[in-house]
């Protein structure tokens, strides 16, 4: 099993990254004008990580607190899985390395990231073996 040494406050850095980083991919890597489905994928992924981490139960969380940190990891594993196969499923594999290789490369990293963070929430967890500990 892998050591959990990325933290919540951390991930949440990532998460809100790789958003901004979705979301501009099709610019930065000029795919916008090589292939719709790759730029329009990118972009609505990229809407949706930052919306799912301002509502995580999490540092980054500033809109609210619906989402456990637990089912946010399951989600971003399932995004990560979604954006490496995303040029093959979309059928935009074939539009040249600059389409495809930024959904990878993001994919594994979010893959990466999910596996190596800590579930629980750096303060609140602190916090509450704190207030075990009184009791």
């Amino acid at each position: 099993m892998l050591a959990k040494v990325i933290p919540t406050r951390v991930h949440a850095v990532l998460d809100y990254a790789v958003g901004i980083l979705l979301i501009a991919a099709p610019w930065i890597f000029q795919f916008a004008d090589e292939s719709s489905a790759a730029k329009w994928i990118s972009i609505i992924v990229g809407i949706l990580v930052l919306l799912q981490s301002s509502i995580t139960n999490y540092e980054g969380g500033f809109l609210g607190h619906a989402i456990s940190m637990k089912m946010h990891l399951a989600t971003d594993a399932l995004v990560g899985i979604f954006l490496v196969v995303s040029p093959w499923l979309f059928g935009f594999a074939d539009e040249g390395t600059n389409a495809w290789l930024p959904f990878v490369l993001i994919g594994l990293f979010d893959l990466g990231a999910t596996a190596l963070t800590n579930p629980n929430p750096g303060d609140r967890s602190l916090r509450a073996r704190e207030a075990q500990r009184t009791v």
